[in-house]
């Protein structure tokens, strides 16, 4: 059932991916030709500000859904409705304050945004403030689909409203070039998905609408306060280490320079949100699966999603490492384009926090959040100091360098020594061998992929599609020689053989997948 869950979601999330990704270049195509790179800029700046302000969630909402899994599994009714009622309540708050944190920057507005032509800045804020606080009205009810294992009904509703959202907005900017109206559209369909998707869960789950019995058990209680206390220093340190970056570079660069790296910044989050659709999707399913299930079959099930992760993301970004700076050409022209020492040090990034997702599943999973409370501020403090010194010698590339440092420094090694120690229960040296022979794996995989495709010369959109397939049957070719004898690769290929089997047209896909395996 977990895993015929997770396909569900994760079909769902890969389809949406693939329409909001083609919107998403024609809508940035547009916004580009329609109203330049300093509002590209505005844009960039004001996301990451408001995700600062987020940080008045700070983790309620984790440590809530951590609790939840439990009587999810259970279907304990009533201990699900006294967690949501806190949910719910808590949400409430913290919309206040995030509205109340957001009016309290205003006044200091010009320090962020200078030299610049765009107009209305101050009424651009306040819409995207009023954007980032409406969902947190909802955001508790759709956050249960997920729990539930329902998270491809989000998707869904989300997948309409992007279309009819970007639609919308891609018409308003040709034909009006208004980005305030651009951004109004943007607010009104967030507040109707979030209308529709919460009358969704109350037809779904109607027990939702009872009003609990008592009150949450002490102990229940005590661990809710203790995970928060720790995830609130957790997210502001990720903050620091996320969200930063735009802030110094229009500080210490230029707004335009924001704009630049915003177009590098969508590619990787598109890779990056398309590959959470399957590791989001899983999260869940691992939950569900540490609740119930003993530590061996925990971890035997951890290495095959480590494989998945590592292929996945070594895809990516060997991908992106060869690709990126030809199809930016192609797509807006060279004068966008950044330094090769920059996207060098994304696609480090990319990948080294792409490489935590299967560990820090089990983790967050298996409610380790005390242990390491400190971390990301420790993180964020070498962040930000690297980044604010290097950024006077190296620019943008000094900004990423301190990031990369700072992760090397902190979560590389310690989130592994958490769960190997409290969850596998084995030495965290497996981790690390496992780690580097993957790692080794991708930089010859790079190297050759990079010789191979570097063959065709990308002069338009036909060659530079012969180059990405080229690219991508290399990278996949050279990574299944090497795992095809794998336990690993063999469980994957069981597993994929079997989901097949319950497809109208898989039975024969199966068959053959299982004489791969063979």
């Amino acid at each position: 059932m977990r895993v015929k869950s997770s396909l569900i979601n994760i079909s769902a999330g890969l389809g949406n991916q693939l329409i909001i990704t083609a919107l998403s270049f024609i809508s940035r195509s547009v916004f580009i030709s329609t109203l330049g790179i300093e509002y590209l800029g505005v844009n960039g700046l004001f996301t990451s500000l408001l995700a600062m302000l987020s940080l008045a969630e700070a983790g309620i909402g984790s440590s809530i859904i951590y609790n939840l899994y439990k009587p999810v599994a259970e279907n304990n009714q009533e201990q699900i409705n006294r967690l949501m009622k806190l949910y719910r309540n808590a949400y409430i708050v913290i919309a206040f304050v995030v509205l109340l944190l957001g009016l309290s920057i205003l006044p200091f507005l010009d320090h962020f945004v200078k030299d610049t032509s765009v107009k209305d800045v101050y009424i651009i804020y306040l819409i995207f403030l009023f954007n980032t606080v409406v969902p947190y009205f909802f955001q508790y009810k759709q956050s249960f689909l997920s729990v539930s294992q329902k998270n491809y009904v989000v998707t869904g509703v989300y997948s309409v409203s992007q279309i009819i959202s970007t639609s919308l907005k891609i018409a308003v900017l040709t034909y009006t070039q208004n980005f305030i109206l651009y951004l109004i559209i943007d607010s009104m369909i967030t507040i109707t998905t979030s209308l529709i998707l919460n009358t969704i869960v109350n037809r779904m789950y109607p027990f939702l609408k009872n009003k609990p019995s008592g009150k949450l058990d002490a102990e229940t209680k005590g661990n809710l306060i203790k995970n928060i206390k720790a995830i609130v220093l957790q997210n502001i340190g990720t903050y620091f280490i996320l969200g930063a970056d735009s802030l110094i570079i229009s500080a210490f660069v230029s707004l335009a320079a924001v704009g630049l790296y915003s177009n590098y910044k969508m590619l990787i989050d598109i890779s990056r949100t398309f590959l959470n659709q399957i590791f989001n999707n899983m999260y869940h399913s691992v939950g569900n699966l540490v609740a119930k299930e003993s530590k061996a079959k925990v971890y035997q099930v951890y290495k095959v999603t480590m494989l998945l992760n590592f292929w996945l993301y070594s895809l990516f970004t060997i991908f992106m490492a060869v690709m990126i700076q030809p199809f930016i050409t192609v797509w807006i022209g060279s004068k966008f384009l950044m330094e090769g020492s920059v996207l060098l040090v994304l696609m480090l990034l990319f990948y080294e926090r792409g490489m935590r997702n299967s560990i820090t599943t089990v983790k967050t999973t298996a409610g380790i959040f005390h242990e390491d409370r400190f971390a990301p501020l420790c993180q964020a403090a070498v962040s930000v100091t690297l980044s604010l010194v290097l950024v006077h010698y190296l620019g943008i590339t000094g900004v990423f360098i301190g990031s990369l440092v700072s992760a090397l420094a902190v979560p590389f090694w310690l989130t592994p020594l958490l769960v190997y120690r409290k969850v596998f229960q084995q030495p965290v040296t497996h981790y690390f061998i496992r780690y580097a022979s993957y790692s080794a794996l991708g930089v010859g995989t790079y190297f050759i992929a990079k010789y191979i495709s570097g063959f065709i010369t990308v002069d338009g959109f036909f060659s530079l599609a012969w180059k990405s397939i080229i690219c991508f049957l290399v990278i996949n070719a050279v990574f299944a020689a090497v795992f095809y004898r794998s336990e690993e690769f063999k469980y994957l290929i069981r597993m994929i053989a079997n989901l097949l089997k319950k497809l109208p047209i898989g039975s024969k896909l199966s068959r053959k997948m299982e004489g791969v395996e063979q």
